[in-house]
C-alpha cells in the first residue's frame, strides 16, 4: 500500500469509530433502538475493517490485536450502558459515557500510531 492508500483507509477506519461513538451517544440520549451494531463488536463497520486487515493488508501489524481488544472492551461497555439505559437509568447510563470516551481516545491513539509506523515504512 503506498503512504497515500494508507492515510486513505486509517481516515475510514476514523469515521467508522466515530460514527460508533455518535450511535452509542444517539441512543443513550433515546434518540435511536438500533441496536446491533452497537451490542456486537463483529456487526459494527469498525469491527468489520478490523477483522478484514487482520486477515490482509495489517496481518504483521502487532498493535492490531490491541486494536480489537480495545474494540472488543469499549462494546463490552457499550452494552453495559444500553442495559442500564433500557432499565430506565437513563442518567446513570449517560454518566458513564465517559468510560467509553476514555477507551475512544485510546482506539484513537493507537490508530494514528499503528498508520504513522505504516506510512513511515512504505515511504
Amino acid at each position: 500500500m503506498t503512504p497515500e492508500a494508507i492515510k486513505q483507509d486509517f481516515e475510514s477506519a476514523v469515521v467508522k469509530h466515530f460514527s460508533f461513538k455518535a450511535r452509542l451517544r444517539s441512543f443513550l440520549h433515546g434518540n435511536s433502538k438500533e441496536e446491533g451494531p452497537l451490542r456486537d463488536p463483529d456487526q459494527c463497520g469498525m469491527g468489520q475493517w478490523i477483522t478484514e486487515r487482520r486477515r490482509g493488508d495489517y496481518k504483521n501489524v502487532p498493535q492490531m490485536h490491541e486494536l480489537d481488544a480495545l474494540h472488543r472492551l469499549i462494546h463490552k461497555q457499550a452494552n453495559r450502558l444500553m442495559d442500564l439505559h433500557l432499565a430506565g437509568h437513563r442518567e446513570e447510563a449517560l454518566a458513564g459515557f465517559g468510560e467509553v470516551q476514555v477507551l475512544a481516545d485510546r482506539i484513537q491513539d493507537l490508530l494514528q500510531t499503528m498508520e504513522a509506523k505504516l506510512r513511515t515504512a512504505q515511504a
